[in-house]
């Protein structure tokens, strides 16, 4: 069925329930980044593939909202369907409620589903309507009667992440959490976020692309826990191991109606970013504890077991990276390998290491001016074919049973021009800035953000996206709170940096139609020598392990500090992996991480 023959079929619906502008946005209701194929409506409804946009639907008009990652991509995949492309950001402010203000009649009724929305999302939209008496409906499922095919909830089996990996047992997890609620005067803890209830209970699955999670909710409580999920999905012997910690499985559908019928004696608390509104209004208002994300703050620092499987991973990663590499030096001079290619045969190489599960995101192999587009992802019909000339940019990661990685690399392919190395130089700089970064505790990222723009800046050059998102332990490739961002507004933007936490360093810079540039390392934040008494004071130790293109650094624009930075770095990873790679291997790496001079 075409686009706007899905279009059609939904203005049908919108005209029988009286609704004059419907709202869809990409999320499931878990507001979770990567959603299962049954939530993926605004996608089936746009053609959209992105990972973040809104869609709004009216009688005379259809729009996709979506952030500057994604403007070249949206452009190319709405062409041909009555969507037009709107930008999510602008000002400082988002941009489609301002347009319903706009572009509604006074006394309008807009409709979503209540599902898919948290109360401070939609409090944006009433702000901006509220000059206009626009009605709201939140209970406003249209999709379901649309969707004739729409894929079934996943039914793939939950699985259980040993001791030997997690490092903390999920009974001493929850008596950690349980002594926080009660702390916070709080009885029960509705647990909404699936990595929160993955990372809790020691459980892993395979109902999202990329991310080891699972379609729950969980119900704490002193003494018990409920975990509302599809009884099929947990195998029984599963069940029962639970059931001797007092976890006991329960319906998914069942949650609503369960939140309904509590008595209102005791606290509740949610995480207010993750809860959506329909279950939100079956909890007791005066009896709730909002705004709490105890579990997130948790799981953020790793443990002492957690963090030194990640500096193993790092290793078996290293390794397939190298093989990968050599294999694409190889064949690039024969001009018949295409970016999808190199994506596959990525994924193929990281499969060959010992525990691993999946990639960690949809790998973006970006050939000259595709590498511009943040967020690209080759088509098996449409990427380009990769010659020995220009730039590549890769950013790929791997989901191991023992870490999450997140790598990205440029490389040169042919000689590169002057306005590339100066680029790449300043992007190099910036990286090292934050990487050899030494603060005091209590700094956020927020504040950190500018080391990694201030060579770009002074060329009149930046970027459009964040420095930096926390990475989980074979969980989310992008997990909270932390992040290193030049919105020091945000929450995640004020959150203090603490040894334990890791985080991606990747400052970039794009030229529309020509090239894309970006260097990304895991970080491990860590105490720094510099501590006193009186003044504590953290750094980073960078955990990724692969060359860096010395072909694209100018080196007489680089400190005699960052070289040596940049040599330590290669000799690194040369003895890092070295004794895992074949002889012709070692030669090949040697080559990549000789010393700059």
């Amino acid at each position: 069925m075409s686009i706007n023959r899905r279009l059609a079929d939904l203005r049908k619906e919108m005209s029988a329930a009286q609704i004059d502008a419907y709202i869809i946005p990409s999320s499931d209701p878990h507001q979770s980044e990567y959603v299962a194929d049954h939530w993926k409506a605004r996608e089936w409804i746009s053609g959209f593939t992105g990972s973040a946009g809104i869609v709004i639907i009216t009688m005379e008009t259809a729009g996709l909202w979506t952030d500057s990652r994604y403007y070249i991509q949206a452009a190319e995949e709405l062409k041909d369907t009555e969507f037009k492309m709107h930008p999510l950001y602008q000002d400082g402010k988002t941009q489609y409620p301002i347009w319903l203000a706009n572009n509604l009649t006074v006394g309008a009724t807009i409709g979503l589903d209540g599902f898919l929305w948290t109360k401070a999302q939609l409090s944006i939209i009433k702000k901006a309507t509220l000059d206009k008496d626009i009605k709201l409906r939140t209970d406003a499922d249209l999709i379901s009667a649309s969707w004739k095919d729409r894929p079934a909830l996943p039914t793939e089996k939950i699985f259980e992440l040993n001791q030997q990996y997690a490092g903390v047992s999920r009974v001493a997890k929850l008596t950690k959490i349980r002594s926080l609620l009660k702390e916070n005067g709080a009885h029960h803890y509705l647990v909404t976020k699936l990595d929160d209830i993955a990372w809790l209970l020691n459980l892993r699955g395979r109902d999202v692309s990329f991310n080891p999670i699972f379609i729950a909710y969980l119900w704490i409580t002193p003494d018990n826990c409920s975990l509302f999920i599809n009884a099929a999905k947990v195998p029984p012997a599963l069940q029962e191991e639970l059931a001797t910690e007092n976890i006991f499985i329960k319906p998914y559908g069942e949650i609503t109606s369960f939140l309904q019928a509590l008595p209102n004696d005791h606290g509740t608390i949610y995480t207010e970013s993750s809860l959506n509104l329909a279950l939100r209004k079956k909890i007791n208002p005066a009896r709730s504890i909002t705004g709490s994300a105890l579990i997130e703050a948790e799981k953020a620092v790793k443990n002492s077991t957690e963090v030194d499987l990640v500096r193993e991973v790092m290793v078996k990663d290293g390794v397939a990276l190298v093989h990968f590499y050599r294999w694409l030096e190889e064949l690039i001079p024969s001009g018949y390998i295409t970016e999808y290619d190199v994506a596959r045969q990525l994924a193929h190489f990281r499969n060959q290491q010992d525990a691993y599960f999946g990639e960690s995101f949809s790998a973006i192999v970006g050939y000259k001016a595709n590498g511009a587009i943040v967020h690209y992802r080759p088509d098996e019909t449409k990427s380009a074919t990769i010659q020995p000339k220009g730039m590549l940019l890769i950013d790929s990661g791997g989901q191991y049973w023992d870490g999450t990685t997140d790598i990205t690399r440029t490389i040169t392919l042919g000689e590169p021009t002057e306005e590339e190395v100066s680029a790449f130089t300043q992007v190099l700089k910036g990286h090292i800035n934050l990487a050899t970064a030494h603060f005091p505790a209590g700094t956020t990222g927020g504040q950190l953000d500018a080391l990694a723009r201030i060579h770009l800046w002074k060329a009149g050059r930046n970027y459009g996206h964040g420095t930096g998102h926390g990475v989980g332990f074979f969980l989310n490739v992008h997990e909270g709170p932390q992040n290193i961002s030049p919105l020091a507004g945000s929450p995640r933007g004020r959150t203090p940096f603490q040894p334990g936490m890791i985080t991606s360093n990747e400052p970039g810079y794009y030229k529309q139609g020509e090239f894309g540039i970006r260097t990304e390392n895991l970080i491990l934040c860590v105490e720094s020598e510099y501590s006193t008494e009186d003044q504590p004071f953290l750094k980073f130790e960078t955990l990724t392990l692969f060359p860096i293109d010395f072909q694209l650094v100018d080196v007489e624009a680089l400190s005699q500090q960052e070289i040596d930075w940049l040599n330590a770095y290669h000799r690194r990873i040369y003895e890092s992996l070295s004794p895992h790679l074949a002889e012709v291997e070692q030669e090949w790496l040697a080559e990549k991480c000789q010393m700059v001079r």
